[in-house]
């Protein structure tokens, strides 16, 4: 006896449907495409899915044994049912009589006036400009000569040509890249970005003509808040060739990637002015964008739609996360659930893995969105937000896999369902459980003791040590300046002038008065001549302990003259080195005076070892390291205000004593890594969510 559910006519179809033949399916079974024109979606369907719309009028009961005596398909009422209910999900079906009241009173005339509307649809909406069907027939008629076979290669070849040139002048490219950090590089780049994304989706639309696709509109779609152009071709699922499907979603990059080789070949060759510069915006903006963002098919960007039609298959994001959530839940959980694609095992397991890869890519994506939300609009409305971004993208997907374990939990086996409440408390024993804290920091490893010599007033050369190893006292460098030599005589003149009168007064009954003058005269002449001698002292410099002598400048000679900003030589002791370290807030607290510690070379391998000598008891007010600042090339954010390095947060300085001296008598910049005193992760991090919260709590 048949269902009761076979005996009941089927519901009508809408009549604004329409049917379309597409490629046939990876395995060769035909395939067509059900256009919905309202809301602009289509539906794949296979060859049994064709055969039950083809006799929709038809009894069920029915429809069923004239498939079977028509075909070589054997349809079930389940499978009829199945495809029904896809149809009534997808509104492809007419409401009853007795349901078109009940929805209209169901649904608002105005959903935008709810506040569940705006937190949905601020996330994603598109506002469409223009129906350039019309427009776009005249443009494809005067620019169809792009569309030529030829076109392609001589658009690689100039852009070749162009990226050639300009790795010849790449110094200069470079140096314009860098002068274009400015307001005004930024307004530039800001125009080549709109120039170049209106062209991409000029690109598609133009793509989608010449194949005979309509191009519904174009218009912005805003991606939370972020303006994009966007340009609907969803009409190109119409058209039987994958081929075809493909060259319409990559027209768009290989358009950019065209106008980043044209303009990157004429900024090579012209000359310097506007033109040129603007030419260096668009090349630099088409690489980044077609190269970095579009081409990735993590997104619903150009490159997953590329990667859907070479590998035949739609909704791929949707039909490889299904496939990953089977495999997790069989996998982890034991279930036997069946896949939900046949596919073969290699395929699969790809699939499987690209899934795995876009979630990942995702989940860092919309935490930065999330976090770009929260710093661009104020605090409040930030924090509500960043909290609507990380609970509707990443929270509401886990919630909804947690629920269907927790839903099936009785399929779990014993032994896995223990294993899940396991696996949480290892975890949280694992955090929780004091362990050594691993610190590292941006460090500089230089001679504990080490000295510039530098002359103290504009002098003369009259010796030079060579370089090498000196002991203490060694002169190192001899100068020479004729105006103190000139100021030591008239000094002695002086002296004897006044002792030569002081001994005439002497010897005259009167003049007590200009004795007394005459022996405070004296006394300032030898207080002069003392001064004299004292500076003329200094033109002599000597080691102030033993070291090896290096970095003479090779203009110090004797005869010429030198200034007191000219660096001289450098003195060095080569036997005891230390490592400056600079540790974040973060991080001192899990250090101590005594701690092991290891540096790390920037620009060689290997590493010297030491101990903490001593750790700064207050913040840094500025860096007194510039070759770790980021103006510098650096590691550590500073910036630089009244002659001085700010660090842009909060670091502690930690003195390391090295166990052996480095063998390159010089400065070298490094990482420390510190094996700290143990705390616990679990309250750590329970501290730095806590003082976030305070610190951000302020509205």
């Amino acid at each position: 006896m048949m269902p009761s559910s076979v005996m009941e006519p089927l519901p009508r179809l809408r009549e604004d449907l329409r049917l379309f033949a597409a490629g046939p399916h990876p395995d060769g079974s035909p395939a067509w495409v059900i256009e919905d024109p309202v809301r602009n979606r289509h539906f794949r369907i296979g060859w049994l899915e064709f055969e039950f719309l083809s006799r929709w009028r038809m009894m069920p009961q029915d429809m069923l044994a004239d498939i079977g005596q028509r075909t070589a398909l054997r349809p079930e009422a389940g499978q009829l049912r199945q495809f029904a209910d896809f149809l009534r999900a997808n509104d492809l079906l007419r409401p009853a009589p007795s349901q078109s009241q009940a929805m209209a009173q169901a649904q608002p005339r105005r959903p935008w006036s709810r506040p569940q509307w705006w937190l949905h649809n601020y996330l994603f909406f598109r506002i469409p400009l223009i129906h350039p069907t019309y427009r776009l027939g005249r443009l494809y008629r005067v620019l169809r000569f792009l569309f030529h076979p030829a076109t392609p290669w001589i658009i690689v070849a100039l852009s070749l040509a162009g990226i050639a040139l300009t790795l010849r002048q790449w110094d200069t490219f470079q140096h314009t890249l860098f002068e274009s950090v400015s307001w005004q590089g930024a307004l530039g780049f800001a125009l080549a970005l709109l120039t170049a994304k209106t062209l991409h989706e000029v690109g598609h639309a133009l793509m989608a003509t010449h194949f005979g696709v309509r191009v519904g509109h174009m218009g912005v779609a805003f991606l939370v808040m972020w303006p994009m152009l966007y340009t609907d071709t969803s009409e190109s699922w119409r058209l039987a060739s994958s081929r075809k499907r493909l060259l319409i979603a990559a027209a768009g990059i290989c358009t950019e990637l065209a106008i980043a080789g044209l303009a990157t070949l004429a900024w090579a060759l012209l000359p310097p002015g506007i033109l040129r510069q603007a030419c260096f915006y668009l090349a630099t903006t088409s690489w980044v964008l077609s190269l970095l963002l579009n081409a990735s098919p993590f997104m619903r960007f150009d490159g997953y739609f590329i990667l859907s039609d070479l590998l035949d298959m739609p909704n791929l994001h949707e039909r490889a996360g299904a496939l990953a959530r089977t495999a997790l839940r069989r996998g982890l959980l034991g279930w036997r659930e069946p896949w939900p694609e046949p596919f073969a095992a290699p395929l699969r397991r790809r699939l499987i893995a690209f899934a795995w890869v876009t979630w990942i890519y995702r989940l860092t994506v919309y935490l930065g969105i999330a976090v770009a939300v929260y710093h661009f609009f104020f605090k409040a409305l930030g924090v509500f937000l960043f909290l609507v971004e990380v609970g509707f993208f990443i929270v509401r997907p886990c919630w909804r896999e947690m629920r269907t374990w927790s839903q099936r939990r009785r399929e779990t086996r014993g032994w896995r369902l223990g294993l899940l409440w396991l696996a949480p408390l290892l975890l949280l024993a694992w955090l929780a459980v004091p362990a050594p804290t691993s610190v590292r920091a941006p460090a500089l490893a230089r001679p504990a003791q080490q000295w510039a010599a530098y002359a103290p007033t504009a002098a003369r050369v009259e010796l030079r040590a060579e370089p090498g190893r000196v002991a203490a006292g060694a002169v190192l460098v001899r100068l020479d300046n004729p105006e103190l030599a000139s100021q030591a005589e008239a000094a002695q003149a002086a002296i004897r002038g006044g002792s030569a009168r002081l001994a005439g007064l002497l010897d005259q009954s009167g003049g007590l008065d200009q004795q007394a003058a005459t022996i405070e005269s004296l006394a300032l002449s030898r207080a002069n001549a003392e001064s004299v001698a004292a500076e003329k002292s200094r033109l002599t410099l000597r080691a102030p302990f033993d070291g090896v002598w290096l970095d003479v400048a090779p203009e110090v000679r004797a005869g010429t003259w030198v200034g007191p900003r000219l660096a001289l030589g450098r003195l060095v002791n080569p036997d005891d080195w230390i490592v400056e370290a600079y540790v974040a807030e973060d991080d001192i607290h899990a250090l101590r005076p005594g701690d092991a510690g290891c540096f790390y070379f920037e620009s060689t391998p290997g590493r010297q070892c030491g101990r903490i000598d001593a750790i700064a008891p207050a913040r840094l007010a500025q860096l007194p390291a510039p070759m770790l600042a980021t103006v510098h090339d650096g590691p550590i954010p500073a910036f630089q205000k009244h002659d001085a390095l700010i660090p842009e947060y909060a670091l502690y300085a930690v003195r390391v004593s090295l166990d052996q001296p480095l063998a390159l008598l010089r400065e070298q910049r490094g990482k420390a890594y510190f094996t700290g005193a143990p705390r616990s992760r679990l309250l750590a991090g329970w501290r730095y969510l806590a003082s976030l919260a305070i610190r951000e709590s302020g509205f």
